[in-house]
């Protein structure tokens, strides 16, 4: 992400110029990219089961394509300033991730990604995933009284691919 390179001499950045940073790289996303990465999302779902794969693949897919135009035509005036040494924390680990991809759709995926989940993460201070995303058991994110419930939050902290450790979700604790 170019951000990383816009940020480098940051001390402190307002929302708002996130917001302009992040709808910059949001423009060089068009329907192909979003195709390439519903692509790579087909391919690392595969071994999931069914049904559960199928609404994996769609729910992504269009949460993809729903996130990216809410980017685009965000006219929205956020407050305050962003956690910049979390952002770089963040950055830094999707940099990782793309350095990582083996394949074109698996970039394309990743850079969609990563623009929503800065988005979502700094911007708005939403969950990444969006609210009813199913995990595997039936599980799902909730939002209640603004409070986003993640019910696998604490199973990914630790792992090195998952941006859940960034994340403004909670662990379900009913879970």
């Amino acid at each position: 992400m170019t951000l990383i390179i816009k940020l480098e001499s940051k001390k402190r950045i307002p929302k708002n110029e996130l917001l302009s940073l992040i709808k910059k790289e949001a423009a060089e996303i068009d329907i192909n990219k979003i195709m390439q990465a519903t692509t790579f999302l087909r391919e690392d779902a595969k071994y999931m089961q069914s049904p559960y794969r199928e609404d994996y693949i769609e729910r992504f897919s269009k949460a993809f394509f729903v996130r990216i135009v809410n980017i685009k035509d965000d006219t929205a005036d956020y407050k305050g300033c962003v956690d910049i040494k979390k952002l770089r924390e963040f950055l830094e680990s999707l940099n990782n991730l793309q350095f990582e991809a083996k394949s074109q759709e698996e970039e394309c995926f990743l850079k969609i990604a990563g623009i929503i989940a800065t988005y979502t993460t700094f911007v708005r201070e939403e969950s990444i995933h969006p609210v009813g995303t199913k995990f595997p058991g039936g599980l799902q994110l909730k939002n209640i009284n603004g409070k986003y419930l993640c019910p696998v939050k604490e199973k990914q902290l630790n792992n090195p691919s998952a941006l859940c450790r960034f994340c403004v979700s909670v662990q379900d604790k009913s879970i």
